[in-house]
């Protein structure tokens, strides 16, 4: 049979406590939860005590008068083990009196002593369910996987489980736990309304932009119109001033570099002449300088004739004799002036032909590349009047370096077949393109009697990209030198419209 255990019996009284009258059922006195501690000292409890109603056995085993007080079991912490003084094998409660209630045996005889743990490991008891424990290494330990990093920690917050990486695999990031009693910030939300076309401040590009989005209101200064706003109205221009604002804006738009205008017919008395001086008046009106009128009659031509005079009678033949002064880098604007004439009021500058009857020889198309490549570094638009002999050599150079074609004639039948031969000519030598964009220009006599107009416009409107009229001008017909300012209102539109139709060639 198996020696009892010492746990069986409940723990006793001492004898100097059994001697004192404890409460009974029938004794008046303070019962043990209102009993006063001593200053300094917390009441203890233990597990023995019993309410006084409860009948049942003991937990601890039978409770017999005389028996021996077993000793309590030793109390340890879950977390903590046994506390120091059970391992020191230690009473806590040694010499204290336990506090007396319903649950202790008044009658009971004096305790065994109580005697002290030994210090463990403890070998494992026979019966155990449990395997022995064993030591482990000393610490400190890496935090393993669902357990909690190392403290301190603030009151009342208990740390999420440590994370774990995956073998061989980066580190997890620990989700972000907001600590107590912060106010979290809410994270900014985009505005609705906010547009970066709308918002995004201007740029110097908008304030320049300005000036062609929000053009002048026109105001008329022509006419019967122009009359009444200076009376203090503000009547916008009629069609005929719209039509020639337009015409302006059209000429006076940039090329893009130097052009040259060639006004041919191979008959004499077509217009070439007065064709070459009105466009040039008319661009340099308009436009404003740079602008040159060039004789490139193989002989003796009438462009100095009928231009202003200057101070000196230079022509091209005498430019010809000194184009040294020009090579290369050498020449200016001053030097030049010495062979040009210059217009005055129209703007423009004339380079005549020999005037004299008995000069020296033709010039060739070596002549004509050498002069047009120096007056090219001065003027940005040349216009070049022809003789008429289409085989010489500097009227086929001026074909060549032509940009835009002008042909003229007068409204008979004799000047329009010359024109539409010369045509051929050009359309067989390979300058369809030439002809395809030239633009017709037709001198009107004084009176329309005996002339075939329809039959001029038809033909060379089927040949050419524009057939315009010129009306008559009396100061022309007089072959006298020819002023802009001495010109009709009449004349100086139409040449205004035949200049812009040019200009939509350049």
């Amino acid at each position: 049979m198996p020696a009892e255990s010492p746990w069986a019996q409940p723990p006793q009284r001492p004898a100097a406590a059994a001697a004192a009258p404890g409460p009974g059922p029938g004794a008046a006195g303070p019962t043990p939860a209102s009993q006063a501690a001593e200053p300094g000292q917390v009441p203890q409890q233990y597990p023995s005590q019993r309410d006084p109603a409860d009948q049942g056995p003991h937990p601890w085993g039978p409770s017999e008068p005389g028996a021996p007080r077993q000793q309590d079991p030793p109390q340890t912490d879950a977390l903590h083990g046994p506390s120091p003084q059970d391992q020191a094998g230690q009473d806590p409660h040694a010499g204290q009196d336990p506090p007396v209630g319903p649950a202790t045996d008044l009658g009971a005889g004096p305790a065994a002593p109580q005697q002290a743990a030994p210090p463990g490991p403890y070998p494992p008891q026979q019966g155990s369910p449990y395997p022995p424990q064993q030591a482990g290494p000393p610490g400190p330990y890496p935090p393993q996987q669902g357990t909690s990093p190392p403290g301190p920690y603030p009151p009342g917050w208990y740390p999420p489980p440590w994370p774990q990486a995956a073998p061989g695999g980066p580190a997890p990031q620990q989700a972000y736990q907001p600590a107590e009693g912060v106010t979290a910030v809410p994270p900014a939300q985009p505005d609705a309304t906010w547009h970066p076309a709308i918002t995004d401040p201007p740029t110097a590009e908008d304030f320049a932009r300005r000036r062609q989005v929000r053009p002048a209101d026109p105001v008329a200064t022509m006419g019967v119109r122009a009359v009444v706003n200076r009376m203090g109205l503000r009547l916008p221009p009629g069609r005929h001033e719209q039509e020639v604002r337009r015409d302006i804006e059209t000429v006076r738009r940039n090329f893009g570099g130097l052009r040259q205008v060639t006004v041919v017919n191979p008959k004499g008395g077509a217009g070439k002449t007065v064709a070459i001086l009105l466009l040039a008046m008319t661009f340099g009106q308009k436009r404003g300088g740079y602008v040159l009128a060039w004789d490139n009659n193989e002989t003796q031509g009438t462009l100095g004739m009928r231009a202003q005079q200057d101070f000196h009678s230079r022509t091209v033949r005498d430019m010809l004799r000194d184009l040294g002064q020009f090579q290369g880098a050498h020449g200016r604007v001053g030097d030049l002036s010495q062979y040009v004439r210059s217009q005055g009021e129209g703007m423009f500058d004339v380079l005549a032909s020999d005037e004299s009857a008995t000069g020296g020889e033709m010039l060739t198309a070596a002549a004509f590349a050498e002069i047009r490549e120096v007056v090219s570094r001065f003027y940005k638009l040349i216009f070049v009047d022809t003789g008429n002999n289409v085989r010489a050599q500097n009227w086929q150079a001026a074909m060549d370096a032509t940009d835009q074609l002008v042909v003229t004639m007068s409204a008979r039948n004799d000047s329009a077949e010359t024109a539409a031969r010369m045509l051929d000519h050009l359309e067989q030598s390979g300058r369809q393109r030439l002809v395809r964009q030239a633009v017709t220009v037709v001198s009107m006599p004084p009176s329309r009697k005996e002339i075939d107009l329809p039959a001029i416009q038809e033909h060379f409107a089927a040949r050419t990209r524009a057939v315009l009229l010129a009306p008559y001008e009396r100061l022309i017909d007089t072959g006298e030198p020819i002023r802009y300012g001495g010109l009709s209102a009449a004349s100086r539109d139409a040449w205004l419209k035949i200049a812009a139709a040019v200009a939509e060639g350049l």
